[in-house]
């Protein structure tokens, strides 16, 4: 791992996902992808990517400038800011963009990476 490198998904989260979700939180039907189902998006990433498998989340703080809406592709992203390897910690920029670039979640995340994930190339 360096400090700039990042990974990257695109996504669309459509009607069927969101009357799930509305099911499991017990209210309506969302008329915009909600902040979890983002932060889900960023959570996968860490959790399969970057740093990736044996990964924990420590703290995360998210922000939702604008909405988004359902079945637009959107393209979540993590990018390392800070790497301290005696400690295995990992600073991350996380974002989630519409294809016209509008921010709709974006904000930092600290993770323990495993130790593994600092021996890859």
């Amino acid at each position: 791992m360096e400090i700039g490198q990042s990974a990257e998904l695109r996504r669309r989260i459509g009607a069927a996902e969101l009357a799930g979700f509305a099911a499991l939180s017990g209210g309506p039907v969302p008329r915009h992808v909600p902040g979890p189902m983002l932060a889900a998006l960023v959570s996968h990433l860490l959790g399969v990517e970057l740093p990736g498998p044996g990964t924990n989340y420590l703290k995360q703080d998210l922000a939702f400038p604008a909405p988004a809406p359902p079945d637009t592709e959107l393209t979540a992203r993590v990018e390392i800011t800070r790497l301290r390897p005696e400690s295995r910690l990992v600073d991350l920029w996380a974002s989630c963009r519409l294809p016209d670039g509008t921010v709709v979640c974006e904000g930092r995340a600290l993770v323990k990476a495993p130790a593994e994930a600092f021996c890859r190339s």
